[in-house]
């Protein structure tokens, strides 16, 4: 799996048009799912998330967590972050998992982080979405579980 990370100061979502969720301060996830994912992968990358030391502390170092500072989660599906952009001038996307694997996963990661106490809103797997955010520092980090092999 593959999450662009960002802290937020404010997060919200336009899906299909129609207004959808928004947070306050927390992190925005733009997450996508490789064909060799599994819930392995998922489980770890929503652990490691959670834990993430992103927020300042009183002495302005990354010292602080989600649940340390109140935050919240959007996560968002983004299957482009496993694009191949080596040949040619149109993407590839074989990297990323269908819907029929990838749902399931997206699912399971958003379960876990509320499973760990964090507030957590979504936009909608595989529609058309306009995500607006305040990004905060900035601070925007990848972090990618085929790293971690």
């Amino acid at each position: 799996m593959r999450a662009v990370v960002q802290r937020v100061r404010q997060c919200s979502v336009v899906i299909d048009g129609e207004p959808g969720p928004s947070i306050g301060a927390g992190l925005l996830v733009l997450l996508a799912v490789h064909t060799e994912d599994t819930e392995r992968e998922c489980d770890a990358l929503a652990s490691k998330i959670t834990g993430l030391r992103v927020f300042s502390d009183p002495e302005d170092r990354m010292n602080l967590g989600l649940g340390d500072v109140g935050g919240s989660v959007m996560v968002i599906s983004n299957f482009t972050l496993f694009t191949d952009c080596r040949k040619g001038r149109r993407p590839s996307f074989f990297g990323s998992a269908r819907p029929e694997q990838a749902i399931p996963l997206y699912e399971r990661f958003i379960e876990r982080l509320r499973a760990e106490g964090v507030p957590t809103e979504t936009g909608r797997f595989g529609a058309d979405m306009q995500v607006s955010l305040v990004n905060d520092g900035p601070v925007t980090l990848v972090i990618d579980t085929d790293d971690w092999r």
